[in-house]
């Protein structure tokens, strides 16, 4: 899959993986920010200016949008995350001009206040119906807890009082700062032209001004809090862990992903062994979070209340004693099925677009997929013991949602 890249003018960044026998292409803009790019006021207007840009633009209404995207058959969607916000489409190669015209004009949104108060109702609901699902209660709460003031603490969508009386000149304040194409990354894959993709990218953001956005990057603190919420609402134990563990930028992140299978993969893992299959938890997950210049071990549980001590007690055992007897079959089973699951979404357009544009925003490099593969299996259980002495699942950051 030759790679290509070019970076337009005013810094808008064009990457591209041809795949001259696909059936689809894929197309994404990729912008550097989120939740840990906002001030604590406006806390959530990263989520609620992406909705926004669904709301019409100076050539189209948000009926346009929508129909137009229809009428191309196109797979389309985006998502903000505390570091990122993406908006995406697939579509048959024919109609690739037409998604990349549509993607491009979206990401210049009116913005009219009428829309904003309108599209404020539903971030309150859909912040509310948040509140409601205590998994989402728990992460928010963690991170909280974590990350204590550090902006990766914030909440993606916000809170009630922060979108609450958020001010539509806020959003465009934010909208014109960090939505510059210097920090914008445009990601293709699939069969398509990047020529003619870089030349329609030229002529669509040629007015777009570059801004010089960039991130504060400080340490965060990793408080190692233990805190226990109680609600009359819930019915069974929540529980969640989070710990330091390396960074977006770190190569160290290979053997952090193969940890997090061996440990907490949803079948087959150590945890799964330890908690699902004795009927101890019903729920169990440890998951690897590389983030930027930073990163976090995630462990998340659910049981009844009267088993929490005991799911907690096997929780911390684990961990403690994880480099204690790792085995050579087992590291082999791990990295056998990420390099599979890895393999699948890298045989798709979608797959290698989203791959493409993550890769950049962090790293400011193309890693080609026989690359990341290569570099996934030559984790060694040498390895994992270094990273364990390294990230010893140390401060944990505990919280725990349990019936009043």
């Amino acid at each position: 899959m030759p790679f290509h890249h070019h970076r337009l003018p005013n810094g808008l960044t064009v990457l591209a993986e041809s795949m001259p026998d696909a059936h689809t292409s894929a197309i994404g803009f990729f912008v550097a920010t989120g939740a840990r790019d906002e001030l604590p006021g406006v806390m959530g207007v990263s989520h609620f200016l992406e909705h926004m840009m669904f709301k019409g633009t100076a050539r189209r209404t948000a009926e346009d949008v929508n129909r137009e995207f229809d009428e191309i058959g196109a797979n389309y969607n985006a998502f903000t995350s505390e570091e990122l916000t993406a908006y995406y489409a697939q579509v048959l190669p024919e109609h690739f001009s037409q998604a990349t015209d549509l993607l491009a004009d979206i990401l210049r949104p009116a913005l009219r206040e009428s829309d904003f108060d309108m599209e404020k109702k539903v971030i309150l609901e859909e912040i509310g119906m948040y509140d409601d699902r205590p998994q989402w209660r728990l992460h928010d709460a963690l991170n909280l807890a974590h990350f204590d003031s550090h902006p990766l603490g914030h909440r993606v969508l916000g809170t009630t009082q922060t979108v609450g009386g958020l001010q539509v000149e806020q959003m465009r304040d934010y909208f014109n700062e960090r939505y510059s194409p210097d920090n914008i990354v445009v990601a293709a894959a699939g069969r398509l032209n990047f020529k003619k993709l870089v030349d329609e990218l030229g002529t669509l953001t040629q007015t777009w001004k570059p801004t010089g956005a960039s991130r504060m990057h400080g340490q965060p603190p990793a408080t190692g809090e233990k805190r226990t919420e109680r609600d009359a609402r819930v019915n069974r134990h929540y529980l969640a862990m989070m710990m330091p563990a390396p960074g977006a930028q770190d190569e160290k992140r290979y053997a952090a992903k193969v940890l997090a299978d061996a440990l907490g993969d949803e079948d087959g893992s150590r945890l799964y062994w330890s908690l699902i299959d004795p009927g101890l938890a019903d729920e169990v997950s440890f998951d690897f979070n590389p983030q930027d210049r930073t990163g976090s071990y995630i462990v998340f549980a659910s049981c009844d209340t009267d088993r929490a001590d005991e799911v907690e007690e096997v929780l911390h055992q684990s961990l403690d004693t994880f480099a204690d007897h790792i085995e050579d079959d087992e590291l082999e089973r791990v990295k056998n099925k990420l390099a599979t699951a890895a393999t699948l979404q890298g045989e798709t357009p979608m797959g290698r677009m989203s791959s493409l544009g993550g890769q950049w925003l962090y790293l400011q490099e193309h890693i080609p997929l026989e690359e990341e593969l290569a570099r996934l299996t030559r984790v060694t259980v040498a390895d994992l013991v270094e990273l364990v002495n390294e990230y010893p699942f140390q401060p944990r950051t505990v919280v725990r949602l349990t019936p009043a």
